[in-house]
C-alpha cells in the first residue's frame, strides 16, 4: 500500500489521539456592545452608592463617638443639657433643638433648654413662658417612643405656635432616661437641607440619647458631692459674731472640681481687751487631709489669739512651735491681725506667715496692698522670727483678707491676678459690704481652679476710737 500522503496524514492530535483544541470565543458583536456598557455604569453606580454610603455611616458613627465624649467631659448639669441639644443638632444638621426637663410628676415640662434661635427670634418670644408640653411636644410625654412629624401645623395634636415664634415644620423627637426613669424630651427640628427627619436621624439620635442619660446622672452626681463637700468645708468655717463698730463680710467658694476639698478659713473676733481680732489662712493640699488640717490650725489659732494679749507674731511663733511639736500638718500660710484704738482712730497691726498682704481700699476709692516681710509659712521652721507691721485706717475705708484662689491664674502673673483684683475692688467698694465681697468672688481674676476665702471689714466713719468701757459692777 501506497504511504498516506501529505495531506491525507492525521496531525499531531490525531496521532496522539487528543481531542482537537477548541476554538476560542466569539467576540461581542457590535450590537451588544451599548448592553455591556449600560451594565457596567449600573454595576459601578451601585459600587459607588454603597461606598458614599459606608463612608456617610462611618462619618456619623465618628460623629456619633464624638459627641459622646463631648457630652461626658462636661460635668456641670446645665452645661450638660445644653451640649445635649447642639450637639445633637449637629449630628442631624437641625437648625433648632430643645431638651425639655420633666417635671417629678412626669406630667409636664419643668424646664426648656433651646438652641438654634438667634438673637432677633429670641426678642420675639421675651416674655412668652416655655412650653410645658402641650400639643406635639406632649405626644413623648405620653408615650416616649422615638417621635417623626412632618408636618406639625398639620398635624392632629398640634396646638399651634405663640406670637413670633419661628416657623417649624418638621419634628424629631427622642425621650432620655435616667436610671430608668424619663429625665426629659430632646425635639430637633428644620433640617437645613429641607428634607423631614428620617430613621437614620431618629437612630442616631436615640443613640445619643443613651449616652446622654449617662452623662446626666454623672453631672447630678458630681452635683451632690459638690454640695456635700462645700456644706462640708462651710461646718468647718466660723459664723461671724457682732463686730460692731465695725461691719464685717465674708465670702468662701469651693474649688471647681468636687473632689478638691480645701485648707482656705478666715476667722473674726472681738478680743478681751477690746480690740478686733483677724485671721485667714490656707492650708495646703486639696483633701480631706487638707480640711482636717485646717480645722486644727484655726481651732488652736482661734484659743491663742483670743488668750494671749501678745502682738499677731509672737501668737504666730508659739502656734508654729505648737503644730510642730504636737501634730503634722502641710506647709500653711496665714495672715494674723489686730485692729487697735488709736489717738486719731484705728490701727492695723499684722504679721503673715507666707500670706497675701491684705488690700486697703481708702473712702476715696484708692487701693494699696500692705506690702511688708511676708515671713514663712508654718510648718517651715519654728525658729524663724517674725515681725509686726503696722498701719493706720482712715475712717470709712475697707480692708480686705483674701486667699490665692481669689487671684492665681495659671495662664497669667500673680502680679496681674492681683491688679486685678485691685481694680475690681476699686470698681465696686461703693456697694454695700456684702455685695462687695459677693462681686469679688464672681468676677475674681483666678482661673477659678482653687477654693477661696474672703473677709472683708468696713472702718467705722467715726474719726476716733470709742474710749474702752470701765468694767461695769456686776451687782448694777
Amino acid at each position: 500500500m501506497d504511504a498516506l500522503s501529505e495531506h491525507d496524514a492525521p496531525d499531531e492530535g490525531e496521532r496522539e489521539g487528543t481531542p482537537p483544541t477548541a476554538q476560542p470565543s466569539q467576540p461581542p458583536q457590535p450590537s451588544q456592545v451599548p448592553d455591556l456598557r449600560l451594565h457596567l455604569d449600573s454595576e459601578l453606580e451601585r459600587i459607588g452608592t454603597q461606598l458614599r454610603a459606608l463612608a456617610g455611616a462611618k462619618d456619623r458613627l465618628q460623629g456619633l463617638l464624638d459627641a459622646v465624649l463631648a457630652i461626658s467631659g462636661e460635668l456641670d448639669l446645665s452645661a450638660v443639657l445644653r451640649r445635649i441639644v447642639t450637639t445633637a443638632m449637629d449630628l442631624v444638621g437641625a437648625r433648632y433643638g430643645a431638651l425639655g426637663v420633666l417635671h417629678e410628676s412626669g406630667e409636664y415640662l419643668k424646664e426648656f433648654i433651646t438652641a438654634g434661635l438667634n438673637e432677633e427670634e429670641r426678642a420675639a418670644l421675651a416674655g412668652i413662658p416655655f412650653p410645658h408640653g402641650r400639643g406635639v411636644l406632649g405626644l413623648l410625654i405620653q408615650d416616649p417612643e422615638p417621635l417623626r412629624v412632618e408636618n406639625i401645623p398639620g398635624h392632629p395634636s398640634s396646638a399651634g405656635f405663640p406670637p413670633g415664634h419661628p416657623p417649624m415644620r418638621t419634628l424629631l423627637g427622642v425621650a432620655i432616661s435616667v436610671r430608668g426613669e424619663i429625665y426629659g424630651d430632646l425635639y430637633l427640628s428644620e433640617r437645613y437641607d429641607g428634607r423631614p427627619f428620617d430613621r437614620e436621624d431618629e437612630d442616631v439620635v436615640v443613640s445619643l440619647a443613651g449616652a446622654a442619660g449617662i452623662a446626666i446622672e454623672n453631672a447630678r452626681l458630681f452635683g451632690q458631692v459638690r454640695e456635700s463637700a462645700e456644706r462640708f468645708q462651710r461646718l468647718l468655717l466660723p459664723a461671724l459674731p457682732d463686730l460692731s463698730p465695725f461691719e464685717a463680710a465674708t465670702v468662701y467658694r469651693p474649688a471647681a472640681q468636687p473632689s478638691r476639698l480645701g485648707g482656705d478659713w478666715y476667722d473674726a473676733m472681738v478680743l478681751p481687751d477690746g480690740t478686733m481680732g483677724l485671721a485667714i489662712g490656707d492650708v495646703g493640699g486639696h483633701d480631706l487631709d487638707a480640711a482636717a488640717a485646717m480645722a486644727r490650725i484655726h481651732s488652736m489659732l482661734r484659743a491663742l489669739l483670743y488668750d494671749r494679749r501678745t502682738p499677731p507674731s509672737e501668737v504666730l511663733v508659739q502656734l508654729d512651735r505648737t503644730l510642730q511639736a504636737t501634730t503634722d500638718i502641710p506647709v500653711t500660710t496665714v495672715c494674723l491681725a489686730r485692729i487697735e484704738p488709736h489717738e486719731t482712730g484705728w490701727v492695723l497691726r499684722w504679721s503673715t506667715a507666707g500670706h497675701f498682704p491684705p488690700l486697703l481700699i481708702t473712702p476715696d476709692l484708692e487701693t494699696e496692698y500692705l506690702d511688708a516681710e511676708p515671713g514663712v509659712p508654718l510648718a517651715v521652721s519654728s525658729g524663724i522670727a517674725r515681725p509686726d507691721h503696722t498701719h493706720e485706717l482712715p475712717a470709712g475705708s475697707i480692708l480686705l483678707f483674701f486667699t490665692d484662689g481669689l487671684v492665681e491664674h495659671h495662664a497669667h502673673s500673680i502680679d496681674e491676678g492681683l491688679t486685678a483684683l485691685a481694680d475690681l475692688a476699686a470698681t465696686h467698694a461703693e456697694r454695700p459690704l456684702k455685695q462687695f465681697v459677693r462681686v469679688l468672688a464672681e468676677h475674681h481674676p483666678s482661673d477659678g481652679q482653687d477654693d477661696m476665702a474672703l473677709l472683708a471689714l468696713r472702718i467705722p466713719a467715726s474719726t476716733r476710737s470709742p474710749e474702752p468701757e470701765p468694767p461695769g459692777d456686776p451687782a448694777a
